[in-house]
């Protein structure tokens, strides 16, 4: 009892004694380069070339839409396709591990080295792909990386310091996105080498923004779908080793989501779990916004669906975000991930009030939030059959029926709503009250929002089994 005693004692020593003073900072008067370190002087050396050097890349002088007419329309085709869509399975009949031990079950190959695992035999790797359907995954991962090389350096050339300085993001913040811009040389480049010759180039682009915080939400959008679309493929890969560099690649994605967000005055993090799409969705999303390519640039084979507009998703640069117009009219234009319209009188964007206000910070609490379970959303959306992409040479298909549910894919979960259809290619429904885990909500950040003809189950390893189910697909701004 008496060490228990004295133990407790002396861990509130330090609690009840008088509070240590603050250590005195001596401000230097100058700071320069002297180094208490010990260091020598290393030889110079260089990395590999970057691939944007060989191709001679500058931000376009022009970011407007495709004039001309396209010589090639539609996806790049197989020589044959062997069937309308991939039926769902049963388990696969060698998925039979359990380990009810708590140990190794197996005969190790090496010393700490548990039985199983894929390219865990010594072979050298191969950095290649080694199907078409690595091939095509890829090719779509650096359109989106070009798209992002461009954007990225566009508004930093685009906009003014003055105009920098009002949106809240001083020179440290654009010396961050020059950083970021910078780092889409080196996933370009990767992703070129792991492609070979045929690797697509950089593109020309049409973008939708007019002022920097529409800059900055654009981004957060264009950098949700290239993550969550890389996600969606990237464990079903047959090329392991194209798969380790590509996450490695990905997780940097994943940071400057996050930062666009926080530069966007949104919550940095609102989830448990990031969501994967398809490549069709990422596709989907990213090819209204090229305008045109060079000549011989490699075609991709994946789907544009018709676009979901969603007449009411939230102005995020709102204070009372639920006062946005139902009428779309807050959104900067009609294609799928345009952001939310800036120039409002009810702007939050300068609003100093705790709850409500929306400038550049590391995180915000929102007293409204930007969606809610039970919130009304209403849908207007395109019909099959739009030019749209590369030089308008893709066009938007489905193989859907009649809508009948809205699908939120986010976190573990793909959920289903009922549609109410009003009109022609008009509806809605609510938001669904949904939980991953214990009351943690399964809708929240920017996410995927789809019409479907069926409410088919799905989980995050099948989720393509979906696609030929969809009618139109959008970008919902929950939160």
């Amino acid at each position: 009892m008496a060490n228990r005693f004295l133990a407790a004692a002396l861990f509130l020593a330090p609690v009840l004694g008088a509070p240590a003073s603050a250590p005195q900072v001596t401000i230097p008067a100058s700071f320069g380069p002297d180094s208490q370190i010990s260091a020598s002087v290393q030889p110079s050396t260089t990395g590999y070339r970057l691939e944007v050097n060989v191709n001679g890349y500058t931000s376009a002088t022009y970011h407007g839409p495709y004039t001309g007419t396209p010589t090639t329309v539609g996806a790049a085709p197989a020589p044959t396709t062997l069937g309308a869509s991939i039926p769902p399975q049963p388990l696969n009949p060698t998925a039979t591990y359990y380990n009810t031990e708590g140990v190794p079950l197996n005969p190790m190959p090496a010393p700490f080295t548990p039985a199983g695992g894929l390219g865990t035999n010594g072979s050298l790797p191969r950095y290649m792909v080694n199907s078409d359907f690595d091939f095509e995954s890829i090719a779509l991962g650096l359109y989106q990386e070009w798209i992002e090389l461009d954007l990225f350096h566009d508004g930093l050339a685009r906009f003014t310091d003055e105009q920098f300085d009002a949106a809240g993001l001083g020179p440290e913040a654009r010396s961050l996105i020059q950083f970021m811009a910078d780092q889409e040389t080196g996933h370009s480049t990767l992703l070129t080498n792991m492609l070979g010759e045929r690797a697509p180039k950089q593109c020309v682009y049409n973008y939708p923004y007019t002022t920097v915080r529409e800059w900055v939400d654009f981004m957060q959008r264009v950098t949700r779908f290239g993550e969550s679309g890389t996600w969606g493929f990237i464990n079903h890969l047959d090329s392991r080793e194209v798969a380790q560099l590509l996450s490695q690649s990905i997780a940097t994605e994943a940071r400057q989501q996050l930062i666009f967000r926080q530069m966007s005055g949104l919550t940095p993090m609102n989830v448990w779990f990031e969501n994967g799409w398809p490549q069709s969705w990422a596709w989907t999303m990213l090819a209204p916004y090229i305008s045109y390519c060079p000549e011989n640039t490699t075609r991709l084979a994946w789907q544009n669906f018709p676009t979901l507009r969603i007449l009411n998703n939230a102005n995020i640069n709102r204070y009372s975000p639920n006062d946005t117009a139902q009428d779309g009219s807050e959104t900067v234009g009609p294609r799928i991930v345009d952001p939310s319209r800036s120039n409002i009188t009810e702007s939050c964007e300068n609003l100093n009030v705790t709850g409500y206000g929306c400038g550049p910070a590391i995180a915000h609490n929102k007293s409204e939030p930007l969606s809610f379970p039970g919130k009304k959303v209403l849908f207007q959306w395109e019909a099959p059959g739009l030019p749209v992409g590369p030089n308008n040479s893709y066009v938007t298909s489905t193989t859907a029926g009649a809508p009948k549910f809205v699908g939120w894919s986010q976190q573990l979960n793909l959920t289903y709503s009922p549609l109410t259809v009003t009109g022609n290619n008009t509806g809605f429904t609510y938001q669904p009250k949904g939980f991953v885990y214990d009351s943690h909500g399964i809708i929240n950040g920017t996410m995927a929002i789809m019409l479907t003809d069926l409410d088919l189950f799905v989980t995050p390893f099948n989720v393509s089994l979906l696609n030929p189910h969809i009618v139109a697909l959008g970008l919902y701004q929950a939160g």
